[in-house]
């Protein structure tokens, strides 16, 4: 029996990133199709018991949790700078950039084997996006990639490509995209959770972080803007208090934002599906899976010309420009407005962007996955 050891650093935390919901769906789907006589365990950095409860519930065919001793931080710092001593032997998986990677003979011992995963370029295509701390550890693990991984994923060929012009990877780059999870299905009690949520009648969604790279500012300002689309942005990902200063900035009338923090699967999907339009507005991304979750659940999406976006959500969204970075609030307000003002275009939206989103499945990445490290 062997083991593939999956770094869970993002997963089971108390506001989960994208990334760590990529690495529970990926794990929940490598435990399902694992191949005869290998097992999936997963290494957790030092955190509080109920952490590890709710991982060990989300993914209950883990075979064990190896626990470090360090938290995150100190993990990722360690880890940057070559401290890599690890439980158990053999394969390992990480989901990021975070990983164990060191020097090793694969060729005399085929078992032990390293996979990481880079979800985007942007800290070499648009570092000012990032902070410098952030940029400089993501810059130090890929060099450590390039030195020490036997492969990379990447969830496009956008990201592939950007990835290639600026570290030497050659043959090493895999792309394996990510998918919708089957968690995010609209509730029974829709009604009641809707208005539990104080969602208005009509509305527009955006979902992430208040982060320059993934375009939610450049929204705010668009709906500050005069020519704003007349309904409220409810954001999903940020709390009130993160944009007290930008709302005041942009000028935007009480009410006209309504920012509802973390939400569960069902309460998520919900605000996609009564959605009057979704906005995935990134400067910079690697796969824009907001994007695939709104076209899912049938909501027409208007999203920028990102490469990754481009690629991942083909025609099935109205595509907006960045060009001009003062000029891109503005046209983001235009593209808004012209999906609400076109019922035929909203419609003709939403049936792209299902047939889209059906073409990507977590079965699917998990048994790429699995091929990728047999050809190791």
């Amino acid at each position: 029996m062997s083991t593939l050891r999956v770094v869970l650093d993002q997963v089971g935390t108390a506001r989960p990133s994208g990334i760590g919901r990529y690495a529970l769906e990926l794990t929940r789907a490598l435990i399902e199709t694992a191949p005869r006589g290998i097992d999936v365990a997963g290494i957790v950095p030092s955190s509080p018991a109920d952490h590890y409860a709710r991982i060990e519930k989300a993914l209950p065919g883990l075979t064990a949790l190896h626990k470090s001793a360090l938290d995150r931080r100190q993990l990722a710092a360690a880890w940057q700078h070559g401290f890599t001593r690890l439980p158990g032997s053999g394969m390992v998986h990480a989901p990021s950039l975070l990983a164990p990677l060191y020097r090793h003979d694969r060729l005399n011992n085929p078992g032990e084997q390293f996979i990481v995963t880079v979800h985007e370029a942007t800290p070499w295509t648009h570092p000012e996006t990032m902070s410098p701390r952030a940029v400089a550890w993501h810059k130090a693990m890929a060099k450590r990639a390039e030195r020490y991984a036997d492969a990379v994923v990447v969830p496009t060929h956008a990201v592939g490509d950007e990835l290639a012009g600026v570290i030497d990877m050659g043959e090493r780059i895999r792309v394996i995209a990510g998918a919708v999870s089957s968690d995010l299905t609209v509730p029974v009690d829709a009604d009641a959770r809707a208005h539990a949520l104080g969602l208005p009648e009509r509305y527009a969604l955006a979902v992430g972080p208040l982060e320059k790279r993934k375009g939610i500012p450049d929204l705010l300002w668009a709906m500050g803007d005069v020519h704003a689309p007349d309904v409220p942005l409810v954001l999903v990902g940020i709390d009130a208090d993160e944009i007290a200063e930008i709302e005041h900035q942009a000028h935007l009338d009480a009410g006209s934002v309504i920012a509802l923090g973390t939400l569960d699967d069902a309460d998520l999907a919900l605000a996609y599906a009564r959605a009057a339009v979704v906005v995935v507005p990134s400067i910079s991304d690697g796969f824009g899976l907001p994007a695939l979750e709104a076209m899912g659940l049938g909501a027409p999406v208007v999203h920028s010309d990102a490469p990754a976006l481009l690629e991942v959500c083909a025609d099935a969204g109205l595509i907006v420009p960045r060009l001009d970075a003062a000029g891109y609030p503005r046209r983001l307000a235009d593209a808004i407005q012209s999906v609400l003002d076109d019922e035929a275009l909203a419609a003709q939206l939403s049936v792209r962007g299902r047939d889209r989103a059906h073409a990507y499945n977590w079965r699917d990445s998990a048994e790429k996955t699995w091929q990728l490290h047999a050809d190791l």
